[in-house]
């Protein structure tokens, strides 16, 4: 697994992972704006995507949006990189994740990875609640991927 990184620096590459990440995930056919993306690629083809979006740097907050069709994507170094970029590189104090409630894979992950889970009925429509899943630098920095 390789990370590539689009963003500012490389419009198309950063273009062509949103569009991978939004094609994968229900109800987000108008896609992001105003992003920067990581992707991981294996044997040169994307199998996963990562786009950060809904940035505010007053508070120190930034979205998350992901997707992949491998379910070995999310390595040590993977989640480095992609927690690296928020916590580290632009200094969010928080990341938020927007999960519909029957994406059971992504609640899991999020879950496993010290998230805080917050469920809004009806946020995806008049059928479909949300899950909006916080995580704090302080509870990223603590967890047990993060030993060496």
């Amino acid at each position: 697994m390789n990370i590539i990184w689009g963003g500012a620096g490389d419009p198309a590459t950063n273009q062509a992972i949103a569009a991978f990440v939004a094609d994968q995930i229900d109800g987000c056919e108008r896609g992001f704006s105003d992003f920067t993306t990581l992707g991981v690629t294996e044997e040169g083809r994307l199998v996963a995507g990562v786009v950060y979006h809904n940035y505010s740097p007053e508070a120190g907050v930034i979205e998350l949006s992901a997707a992949a069709i491998s379910k070995r994507w999310l390595t040590r170094p993977v989640l480095n990189a992609m927690f690296g970029y928020p916590f580290d590189e632009i200094g969010c104090q928080m990341a938020v994740l927007r999960v519909s409630e029957e994406n059971r894979g992504m609640v899991s992950i999020a879950n496993r990875f010290g998230f805080t889970s917050y469920r809004i009925p009806r946020l995806r429509g008049r059928e479909e609640a949300e899950i909006i899943f916080t995580l704090t630098d302080n509870d990223w920095r603590a967890h047990p991927v993060n030993r060496r």
